[in-house]
């Protein structure tokens, strides 16, 4: 009992406090999710969308990253997305623009950068709340203000606060609590979504609206591709590295070798999350003006997310966030520099050619990953046209929420396993039972 890894997390007194603050801002993001924007019938969004017997993709869609809030168009309706949109906007802008990138290299130069996304984040917010207020036109008596400019103001700032609401809450959960804070929110909208998808599923099943078989074979696809996502995060390519001999004062140091691992996907799921919201902006404002503009109607058919454009579009988006994070996040030249002020080498590399090799291995690695990840993306697609599921349950046990699910929960698994392993716990899994596989 003494080992049990859930008595060890509640006895290490910081662990438990992250855990404890993580819940109740969790908690906090789903109450948000359920407060209607004022102005808006409840009442009148429920009849309406009960009265789509097929569903709506595009809500659907949305309410895939908004954890159901966009349907019932409350204060968080837009969650994290914009927020996203505006980091991978961002992200881009320091790599076109040398002047950018040299400030964010400064002392306090991320602290500017983390600035200016929360305000990129608002002028997106208001875009995208005003097309919401086109939307919530289209509902029949879902509007209970008779006043046009009064009703646009009040969606446009209870939507973009309680947008920046959730960003902070995001920033606290990574500062304070467990795992990275967006993806957490992001995380927690799919995880409270699922109930209500398995309750649908029996119920079609019952009425004979989807046969039982086809469930099964979906189950079974369900686990395989959670087996194959744990493989794919877990494995890695090691690098190994020989440091020789110095001589520091009266001191000898060097003359080791170890390795630097590069995972089979080093960018994780942020492709998919980036590729996927990267996508949302469009497709809400297409989707929004479709009927007052012929143009973005076209525009609305063509991003559908039921269709195989969109899927299209999301591969290829997913394999070039693959690199752009990668390349971002892990720099072959920053890594090379490092080993070799250190004294270190590649066995069989010459050291001019270090950040070449590094550069070589990571390109082997990020397009096969790439495409594994895109590969599972797109079975959502795949369900809902071979066996008849609805997109509602097709995106929830599909490849897109299972990426997120486990990338998130072994990302958290690690954090809680280092906080444990830091106060001289035993980790979450014992030794050999959860380890990374060297390819």
């Amino acid at each position: 009992m003494a080992n049990n890894p859930i008595i060890n997390m509640l006895k290490v007194k910081e662990l438990r406090e992250r855990i404890f603050f993580t819940f109740v801002m969790l908690a906090v993001f789903r109450l948000g999710s359920v407060l209607t924007i004022p102005g808006i019938n409840p009442q009148a969004l429920t009849a309406f969308f009960n009265s789509q017997t097929r569903g709506n993709a595009f809500v659907d869609y949305m309410d895939f990253f908004a954890g159901g809030a966009f349907s019932n168009f409350s204060v968080f309706m837009l969650g994290v997305m914009p927020y996203i949109s505006t980091q991978i906007i961002m992200q881009l802008a320091l790599i076109i623009f040398p002047s950018l990138k040299r400030i964010a290299q400064e002392d306090g130069g991320q602290k500017k950068v983390a600035a200016w996304t929360r305000i990129g984040t608002i002028f997106v917010c208001l875009i995208q709340s005003v097309a919401v207020t086109v939307y919530a036109r289209s509902i029949p008596d879902a509007i209970m203000i008779s006043n046009r400019v009064l009703f646009n103001a009040i969606v446009m700032v209870t939507v973009t606060t309680g947008t920046m609401i959730t960003v902070w809450m995001g920033e606290q959960i990574t500062a304070r609590g467990i795992g990275n804070g967006v993806s957490m929110l992001i995380f927690a909208g799919i995880v409270a979504r699922l109930p209500s998808a398995v309750w649908e599923l029996g119920r079609m099943v019952h009425n004979g609206d989807i046969n039982l078989v086809f469930v099964v074979v979906v189950l079974i696809m369900f686990v395989g591709i959670i087996a194959l996502v744990v493989l794919e995060q877990q494995g890695q390519r090691k690098i190994p590295i020989h440091y020789a001999k110095r001589v520091v004062g009266r001191k000898m140091y060097g003359g080791q070798s170890t390795y630097i691992p590069f995972k089979i996907n080093p960018s994780g799921v942020i492709p998919v999350i980036f590729a996927s919201t990267f996508l949302t902006f469009p497709i809400q404002i297409a989707t929004s003006f479709a009927s007052n503009v012929r143009w973005l109607n076209k525009l609305a058919t063509f991003l559908s997310p039921t269709g195989w454009w969109y899927n299209i579009l999301l591969v290829l988006l997913i394999v070039f966030f693959a690199y752009f994070y990668t390349q971002v996040t892990l720099n072959p030249t920053e890594i090379a520099k490092q080993v070799r002020e250190n004294g270190g080498s590649i066995p069989g590399i010459r050291t001019d050619k270090t950040e070449e090799y590094m550069q070589k291995v990571l390109n082997r690695l990020i397009l096969p990953g790439s495409l594994y990840l895109a590969v599972i993306a797109v079975i959502p697609t795949v369900i809902q046209n071979l066996f008849g599921f609805p997109q509602s349950i097709s995106m929830l046990m599909g490849g897109t929420s299972l990426l997120i699910l486990v990338g998130v929960d072994l990302d958290t698994m690690s954090q809680v396993e280092a906080l444990l392993k830091m106060h001289h716990h035993d980790g979450l899994v014992k030794k050999g039972k959860l380890r990374s596989r060297n390819l």
